[in-house]
């Protein structure tokens, strides 16, 4: 036998084991872990006074860990801040931090203790991936000296970053993720000088990972998906939810489905702070959902998932709604404001109907069948095309229906958690001037539609079924990345604002 044929068998052999390790499906954990706080989060405690803290979340955490393994999961996510909670600042987060090394070094924490200095959780969570066989997926903080060289350092003389870490099912660290777009507030963690694109491949896909706030910005959410070609984003959240278009469970499972990924994300649960709301969702729909503000219990999430998604049809946002005549509505536009933005509005006063409203470049377009008309519920059709500026900056194109808080048109916009109209169909599109569209569908008392809508090729975001239960929105919420202002001179501008 050549040397050419030997290396020809090596390969063909290599990809045979490589194709029968590799897996069609797997099956997907996320953790909604009731935190426990400390409540002297803006007094520094000793190292010892922190790490009792951690141990305590990490021994809820232990148990979602052991009983998903137990359930047959390959991968679990739990939630941004759910080891030591939040609220703190730059000084009062230190003795939390641990450094976390680049995971280039090789490194299994749970069989190496000690190689980079003290580091108790990272070794607490490589031993739970590595006894329980799971990739465990957590969020902590990380620090990092600097020095005077270097321009950027802190006048502490640290970074401090709000970090994500994923140890795989032999307990090595795989994954470290630096979270770049801080929230208002989250002044004690500084964002990486440049945008960290982190992935790692498995043999049950490839994932990504980002956190919370990361979702509404172009990196490193969207060039994870574009451009490096993941199937699986991995999402730890504190999420406070807004309705009517940024509820957890409803905005991530629409994130999903516009980029064509999975995705799991997992919530802390704090109903006092509006915080619930986790979910496995596929491209195609919701697999496992959870949103509960009655409890103080935590849940645990499993479902299976296709490994390697089919890529979903490119869709033409623009194409449905350009098609249409807009039908003249005389002066029955109104004013109302959603999450700080004035939205342009229109009230649907027949049990049936067709209507248009536009602002600037966008004309949104509904076509609706309720049941009935009820004489004590308002529903509207919406368009807004601009820059939102409170608690972030980003441009926004949205078409949305939903429902008034009361029968008081000045209420619309307002959040609203329980309908009673039930619809016969709807169709709603609008002329977009961008590919980032995420399609909500949210029914009464907080509640995904799984499989009763879908969206065409042309843009449409239409019924394929009479909804399940009363709607509190259908809305086609779009992000004009290139029309997002400076980040920089945001912060400024709301610095000024807040002395």
């Amino acid at each position: 036998m050549t040397m050419s044929q030997l290396l020809d068998y090596a390969a063909i052999f290599f990809f045979c084991v490589l194709k029968a390790s590799s897996l069609d499906t797997f099956t997907a954990a996320v953790y909604e872990h009731a935190v426990i706080l400390t409540n002297a989060t803006l007094i520094p405690v000793s190292h010892e006074e922190a790490l009792l803290l951690m141990n305590k979340n990490l021994d809820l955490l232990e148990g979602a860990i052991t009983s998903a393994s137990k359930q047959g999961a390959h991968i679990i996510v739990t939630p941004e801040d759910g080891i030591y909670g939040f609220n703190f600042n730059r000084e009062s987060i230190y003795p939390y931090l641990e450094d976390i090394p680049d995971p280039q070094v090789n490194w299994i924490p749970c069989n190496n203790p000690d190689r980079f200095g003290h580091t108790p959780v990272q070794e607490r969570l490589s031993c739970l991936a590595k006894d329980n066989t799971i990739y465990v997926v957590a969020n902590i903080g990380d620090k990092k000296p600097c020095n005077a060289s270097d321009p950027h350092c802190p006048p502490d003389g640290r970074y401090q970053y709000n970090t994500d870490v994923v140890f795989d099912s032999e307990g090595k660290l795989v994954a470290r993720y630096h979270k770049q777009n801080l929230f208002l507030g989250e002044d004690q963690f500084n964002a990486p000088k440049e945008p960290e694109v982190v992935t790692f491949n498995t043999t049950f896909g490839k994932f990504g990972i980002f956190t919370c706030f990361d979702i509404l910005f172009h990196e490193p959410a969207v060039t994870l998906v574009k451009d490096f070609h993941v199937d699986t984003i991995l999402f730890p959240t504190a999420w406070m939810n807004v309705l009517p278009h940024l509820s957890a469970i409803e905005f991530h499972s629409a994130w999903a489905m516009g980029m064509g990924v999975n995705f799991l994300a997992s919530n802390l649960h704090y109903p006092s702070k509006k915080m619930t709301g986790s979910g496995i969702y596929a491209p195609d729909s919701p697999r496992a959902f959870h949103y509960d503000m009655k409890t103080e219990e935590g849940k645990l999430l499993l479902s299976q998932l296709a490994s390697h998604p089919h890529p979903t049809a490119l869709v033409n946002w623009t194409s449905y709604a350009s098609g249409i005549e807009a039908p003249s509505m005389g002066n029955q536009e109104f004013k109302g404001i959603i999450f700080f933005d004035e939205f342009t509005f229109l009230e649907l006063k027949e049990v049936t109907g067709n209507y248009t409203v536009c602002q600037k470049d966008l004309c949104c377009h509904l076509s609706y069948k309720m049941s009935e008309k009820r004489s004590d519920e308002v529903y509207v059709l919406g368009a807004f095309d601009g820059l939102h500026t409170v608690e972030g900056s980003y441009y926004l194109q949205i078409c949305t229906l939903l429902k008034c808080k009361t029968m008081d048109l000045h209420t619309c916009g307002d959040s609203v958690e329980t309908a009673s109209t039930r619809f016969e169909m709807f169709s709603l599109s609008g002329t977009f001037e961008t590919q980032y569209v995420f399609p909500e569908v949210l029914l009464s008392e907080i509640q995904l539609a799984p499989g009763e809508f879908q969206v065409s090729s042309d843009g449409c975001l239409c019924s394929q079924k009479p909804p399940s239960g009363p709607i509190l929105t259908v809305t086609l919420f779009g992000r004009l990345y290139e029309k997002d202002s400076a980040p920089n001179a945001f912060s400024d501008l709301m610095a000024q604002a807040l002395r």
